[in-house]
């Protein structure tokens, strides 16, 4: 597996990284607006990267149908936002949420090291800007979509494979235009594009992603599978996510965009000193 570079940071093959949700929204599916307010998402920045967050990923636009939302109003959500948090907090890596090109440059020139594009290269500029800037790209599945649409009746031949090809060819796209190749990420997009079945069958098989040799990303937290899965609202998930997150762990996964930062730390920590990657924080038991 590849080492990943993003910033400042580099995390190796045995690093599982937490990249903390902040969304300047008022409308998002989880935190109903919460982090909004500029100062709100700041804090909320701030108690990420306390509780153990290596990313914070910053977004202004609600990923489902909703307002709508032009780019300079993106700008106006994030990029000041982008800027604030790599004043405060200079070690940290800042992902920008966005799948246009000019609101990513925009990110990148307040300090943004990485785009998150969940909709699979819609706006073909994105991926030139990580090339032009050195920023980092997250290569991602949407089933075909348009930005901001939900699946209707989606099927697909077979789900994992589908995901690999996409996924594939974004990230041979992204080297052909120069972007680093210790920056790339792919993410199988869980929900974007898929039913439940198939975000589930997508979490089963996650090594046959891992297996490309990229890092991969997993947004799993508090999403509709999980919701469905075990018939749960929203604001009930958590138990679900923290699962899900611990077999995409085990299954290889190195990336985890997470709305809890806390919780989502101790679970990849637990992981990791199984599988033999991180000791334990204190040996005392049968010791003395």
């Amino acid at each position: 597996m590849a080492t990943l570079r993003l910033g400042d940071r580099t995390f190796g093959t045995g690093d599982l990284a937490v990249m903390a949700i902040v969304n300047r929204t008022p409308d998002s599916f989880f935190d109903r607006g919460a982090t909004y307010a500029e100062q709100a998402a700041l804090a909320a920045a701030a108690k990420a990267v306390a509780e153990g967050a290596d990313i914070v990923d910053i977004g202004g636009v609600k990923a489902g149908p909703g307002d709508e939302v032009d780019v300079a109003e993106e700008i106006r959500r994030t990029v000041s936002t982008v800027a604030a948090v790599r004043a405060v907090h200079p070690d940290v890596v800042i992902s920008i949420d966005t799948w246009r090109a000019e609101v990513a440059a925009a990110a990148v020139d307040a300090g943004a090291d990485l785009l998150n594009d969940t909709w699979a290269g819609a706006d073909p500029r994105l991926a030139q800007v990580a090339a032009d800037t050195g920023a980092g790209l997250v290569c991602s599945h949407a089933g075909g979509l348009a930005p901001r649409t939900r699946p209707h009746r989606a099927a697909f031949p077979d789900v994992v494979g589908d995901v690999v090809a996409t996924v594939t060819r974004l990230a041979a796209r992204a080297l052909d235009l120069g972007v680093r190749p210790d920056g790339i990420l792919i993410d199988p997009a869980h929900d974007f594009g898929k039913n439940t079945w198939h975000s589930l069958e997508v979490t089963r098989r996650l090594g046959e992603l891992v297996e490309l040799g990229w890092p991969v990303l997993v947004a799993v937290s508090n999403k509709d599978f999980i919701g469905e899965t075990l018939d749960v609202p929203v604001e009930e998930r958590l138990v679900g996510t923290l699962a899900t997150t611990a077999v995409s762990a085990w299954l290889g996964a190195r990336v985890f965009r997470a709305h809890q930062v806390g919780p989502t730390r101790q679970v990849l920590d637990m992981v990791a000193a199984i599988r033999g990657d991180r000791p334990p924080a204190v040996t005392r038991r049968g010791l003395a």
